[in-house]
C-alpha cells in the first residue's frame, strides 16, 4: 500500500473549518488533514515555501479548496495548480457557498474535478465532507507513476 498522503483543507471560515475537520474526522481517515487558512498558505504547502519549506515532499491526496479566501483567492490557487505541470495531477475539489453560475464555470474551465456547494444544512454538509473525503482519500485512484517530491 502506498503511503497515505495528506489532504490540503483551505478555509477561512472558522465554523466551516470545524464542521470539515468533524465530518472527516468521523470518516476515521488516516491521512493526515493539514489545514491552510488562505490562498497564499495554500500554495506555500504545495510549493514547500515558507512555514511549509521543511514538510516532507510529496503532494496532497486531495486539496479541498474554498472559493473566496484572503490574499489569494480558491480560484487563483486552483489555475496556478492545473497550470504547472508537477501539480496539476493533483485532485482539487472546490467547496463553495456560492451558487454563482460563472464560478462554476470558471472553476471547471481551470480544470477543478468537482466543484461542490456547501450546504447550509449541518446533515447534508456533514455528509457531504464524508463522502467527499471517503472517495478522495481511499476510494480515488491516482494516476501511475506520480511525484514523491518536486525536481
Amino acid at each position: 500500500m502506498a503511503d497515505l498522503r495528506p489532504i490540503l483543507l483551505v478555509e477561512d471560515n472558522p465554523r466551516d473549518l470545524e464542521l470539515t475537520l468533524a465530518a472527516l474526522a468521523k470518516c476515521q481517515l488516516a491521512n493526515d488533514i493539514v489545514v491552510a487558512r488562505d490562498g497564499a498558505e495554500a500554495l506555500d504547502f504545495l510549493y514547500l515555501r515558507g512555514d511549509y519549506a521543511d514538510r516532507p515532499p510529496g503532494d496532497p491526496a486531495v486539496v479541498l479548496l474554498d472559493l473566496k479566501l484572503p490574499k489569494i483567492d480558491g480560484l487563483e490557487v486552483l489555475e496556478q495548480v492545473k497550470n504547472d505541470p508537477h501539480q496539476r495531477q493533483i485532485p482539487v475539489v472546490m467547496l463553495t457557498s456560492s451558487r454563482e453560475e460563472r464560478d462554476l464555470v470558471r472553476s471547471y474551465e481551470l480544470g477543478v474535478n468537482a466543484f461542490v456547494v456547501k450546504p447550509v444544512d449541518f446533515n447534508a454538509f456533514f455528509e457531504a465532507i464524508q463522502d467527499l473525503g471517503m472517495f478522495w482519500a481511499i476510494l480515488n485512484e491516482p494516476p501511475p507513476g506520480g511525484r514523491n517530491g518536486h525536481g
